[in-house]
């Protein structure tokens, strides 16, 4: 059952807290890697949401946040859902998030995994604008908001025609996760890395379980 396997994996995340081991993720310049430019403050006290609900960990749950905000921002709710699947790989629990921030302060927070610098780039001009990256842990809502305007922002920079063997959708989850400037190169015929790659293998296994949450839910 999933609420086993959240809590074994929130145990397993607890020992690696309590044991201060620090494991190097992978590079790039997309919502879910580091953006080279990591901070040393100390997280701020988080304002929690009146909305906001992260205990359960299902990314269906959801899914009528996710149809709000993916049309608001001209983006496929499938897809904003999908790649809420995809970053479900660890426990999105506000206080092991910070926990692991402080050892690792290049990480990702919030249910969609976006990094600080992306975060501050997808907010400019946008009405949560004056939200703080920090927010993202105790805001499922904002987190949900944040990636549907950064998907929006990549769809902006694809070319009108590609070569490579993808779908919009797939190369706008390749930028979501590699950067623009990969999605830009993977839509000219490029190869994905193993990161990547393994990262777009994920996205298929969970798109038709991402358009039945979304169906369900409209």
């Amino acid at each position: 059952m999933r609420k086993t396997r959240g809590t074994a994996r929130l145990l397993a995340v607890a020992a690696v807290l309590t044991a201060g081991c620090a494991t190097a993720c992978s590079g790039g310049t997309g919502a879910t890697h580091p953006d080279g430019r990591p901070s040393s403050a100390a997280p701020a006290a988080p304002r929690q949401s009146a909305a906001a609900d992260t205990s359960n960990q299902d990314p269906a749950h959801y899914a009528p946040q996710v149809i709000k905000h993916a049309r608001e921002a001209g983006v496929s709710p499938r897809l904003v859902m999908a790649i809420l699947y995809n970053e479900d790989y660890k426990p999105h629990d506000p206080s092991l998030e910070r926990s692991w921030q402080k050892i690792k302060p290049d990480s990702a927070f919030g249910i969609a995994n976006m990094h600080k610098a992306a975060f501050d780039q997808t907010k400019q001009g946008r009405s949560f604008a004056h939200r703080d990256w920090q927010e993202l842990p105790d805001d499922p809502d904002l987190a949900i908001t944040a990636e549907s305007w950064f998907l929006h922002d990549l769809a902006a920079q694809l070319p009108a025609h590609w070569a490579g063997p993808y779908t919009k959708d797939q190369l706008l989850a390749l930028g979501y996760n590699a950067g623009a400037g990969n999605m830009a190169a993977f839509a000219r015929g490029a190869t994905p890395g193993s990161a990547a790659g393994s990262y777009l293998d994920r996205l298929k296994e969970n798109w038709d379980k991402a358009g039945k949450a979304v169906a369900r839910a409209g």
